[in-house]
């Protein structure tokens, strides 16, 4: 992709509230001339996103007198546009450039982004050269950077410097956004403390400092305490007391910045990698499962890799992860529960056998129930097992508490609460009109109900089983995300809640007979501006054009896919499914006035050299939730850029 082959467009305004990571000054494109810019359009709870924001840190490391990196944020839900939350997952995700406060969504539509994550390319005499939707592009950039740097600098309109990054200033405190928490044998906690990028082992007032196991540094390293390092460590797992000696670690860590799974000895403090590649797996990617090593124990060849397929079980040191964010034992599997947050799917983890088996979940983002295999999921960043084995589930982007049943061949999935991906509050009640907002926890009650760390609605919450109903047992929490639960001989139960954004672990005393508020702080959806499209035939065009140096994949078949299906269904009278084109007319129902389009684009591409005997292979991926109202004379031709 050429970027004189462009339309010349001029980059529009950054309009916002405010502006973070500035040292409070206000920033102008006129302010960033003779630098190439990258927008990045982003709202924190989106896990692409955060998937974006590791792709970007190379970037910046290596262009960084030449590149200024913008993130744009602009929120999903209510909670992300308040600005101290914002300026919290800011320092919470390490983002290390200039942050633009965007919460009336106005930088957003002047750039016309459909999709989180987006990213826009903005050449150094302030042109667009480039509108990028998903995750996956980092190398794709990196071309495009690397072409319109050289051009500038021999044009000489190229102006390298420091950027205009300034870091904030960052109090010390024993945990830093800390995620999930366990009780030991010892009686004391262990905590990830995702922020220090380390376990803290707290005494048995889930306050005292007793260790730190990991070095404090954001990398993957095993080893002894001082040396581990681990990455954004999310889930902690105790590990059953008989599988202990045989696995040679207590506890399971979900390392999620990292993409894999760690054991930790507690004797010694002493991390091993027991699942994962340390490499990020990509929806529809040709190699997420590493090769078979060769006979002589050195790598095997790319091309003799195990098959992908649903429900698949493979070695768990051959699969690569993406964002696993929670674990839990299940007896009646007899493995590990593993929330995959980055694909949108449940795994489980036989430690003794050493591998990995893909239990729910089709990669779509969504929710949808039935059959595992056939389920659909949203980023599940909590599990916990109920006492008759069921596994219960905080599928956070749906804000929707989900039931897994295991059975002997296959798990079933049913939504206990929650409405779909734009449907969002705090109501409490009959569960089927309940709301949450963005959970990231799950804990069950010795009484057979389930509580839910309600994230991004400062609450714990409380579903009932038997009455099928929602209750409030606490408010104002700053993002509580991890949930454990002390049951004491008298019936009354502490429940320890993980405030992730107070750095803290609070101590909530809940009575012998539960009950709670009912709440109704009302109910809300994700507000975006409507696209308009005329009725009947819509052409669907999805952008992908592979970047300099590279060109299409097709080693292993097609190289792009998309999906599409809406909200409501009945919105399309054709054009729903799969297909591997990029192109499609849909058919719009006469019936139906505004509804969601849902399309799901992948398009794979390598490097374009002969002389490279295993070119590197990249994946670029999107899903979009794109609001339309049909109206008479609108467009019939919509057009999202994957890469163009």
């Amino acid at each position: 992709m050429n970027p004189a082959r462009l339309p010349r467009v001029r980059a529009s305004e950054l309009v916002g509230r405010g502006w973070l990571n500035t040292g409070g000054r206000d920033l102008h494109l006129a302010d960033l001339r003779g630098r190439v810019v990258v927008l990045d359009f982003w709202t924190f709870c989106c896990i692409n996103c955060l998937h974006v924001l590791d792709e970007l840190r190379d970037l910046e490391a290596r262009y960084g007198d030449a590149l200024v990196v913008i993130g744009v944020h602009s929120p999903k839900f209510l909670h992300e546009a308040d600005p101290d939350a914002l300026e919290a997952a800011v320092e919470r995700y390490e983002v290390h450039h200039p942050v633009l406060d965007d919460p009336e969504l106005v930088t957003w539509s002047a750039y016309t982004a459909r999709a989180w994550p987006t990213l826009v390319v903005i050449d150094p005499e302030g042109y667009v050269v480039a509108h990028l939707a998903g995750e996956g592009h980092g190398p794709a950039i990196e071309a495009l950077v690397a072409e319109i740097v050289a051009a500038h600098e021999a044009k000489g309109t190229l102006y390298r410097g420091d950027g205009p990054y300034v870091p904030p200033p960052v109090e010390p405190s024993t945990l830093r956004f800390p995620a999930k928490a366990i009780r030991l044998p010892s009686g004391n906690v262990l905590v990830a403390d995702a922020g220090h990028h380390s376990l803290a082992e707290l005494g048995a007032d889930a306050e005292t400092l007793v260790r730190r196991i990991g070095s404090g540094e954001r990398g993957l390293a095993d080893g002894v305490p001082e040396m581990a390092r681990f990455a954004e460590p999310n889930g902690l797992c105790p590990v059953p007391e008989a599988l202990r000696t045989r696995l040679g670690y207590d506890v399971l860590v979900a390392d999620t910045a990292n993409h894999v799974l760690r054991g930790v000895r507690l004797a010694d403090g002493h991390v091993t990698t027991v699942a994962g590649t340390g490499e990020q797996f990509m929806v529809g990617g040709p190699d997420n499962l590493e090769p078979q090593p060769a006979p002589d124990g050195g790598p095997g060849d790319p091309d003799d890799r195990p098959r992908w397929e649903p429900g698949g079980r493979w070695p768990s040191r051959m699969v690569r992860l993406s964002s696993p964010w929670d674990v839990a034992w299940s007896q009646d599997l007899a493995a590990f529960v593993v929330a995959m947050a980055g694909t949108h799917t449940i795994w489980a983890f036989d430690g003794e056998a050493g591998s990995l088996t893909h239990l729910a979940g089709t990669m779509n983002e969504g929710l949808v129930d039935g059959p595992g295999l056939e389920a659909w999921f949203a980023q599940t960043s909590g599990v916990a097992i109920g006492a008759d084995g069921d596994i219960w589930l905080a599928d956070s982007e749906v804000s929707a508490l989900r039931r897994l049943a295991p059975e002997r061949a296959a798990v079933t999935v049913r939504t206990a609460v929650g409405q779909g991906l734009f449907d969002f509050g705090h109501r409490d009640g009959a569960a089927a009109d309940a709301l949450l907002q963005h959970p990231l926890g799950v804990a069950a009650l010795p009484d057979g109900s389930v509580v839910v760390a309600d994230t991004y609605n400062g609450a714990v919450r409380r579903y009932d089983p038997g009455a099928d109903t929602v209750s409030t047992l606490a408010r104002d929490l700053a993002e509580p995300s991890g949930l454990l639960v002390d049951a004491h001989d008298d019936g009354t139960i502490d429940l320890l809640v993980v405030e992730s954004a107070a750095h803290r672990i609070t101590r909530v005393r809940l009575p012998a007979r539960l009950a709670g508020e009912i709440l109704d702080v009302g109910a809300r959806r994700t507000a975006r501006p409507v696209t308009e499209v005329g009725p009947g035939e819509l052409r669907l065009e999805v952008a992908f054009t592979p970047a300099p140096g590279q060109k299409l994949d097709t080693r292993y078949g097609p190289s792009t896919r998309l999906q599409v299906s809406a909200s409501p269904p009945e919105l399309l009278a054709d054009g729903v499914g799969e297909a591997t084109d990029l192109v499609r007319t849909l058919r719009l129902s006469p019936d139906v006035t505004e509804g969601v389009l849902h399309v799901t684009a992948q398009a794979a591409s390598c490097d374009d050299d002969p002389s490279i005997e295993f070119p590197a292979c990249h994946l670029a991926q999107q899903d979009w939730g794109v609001p339309v109202r049909v109206v008479d004379g609108a467009p019939t031709r919509l057009r999202l850029p994957l890469l163009g």
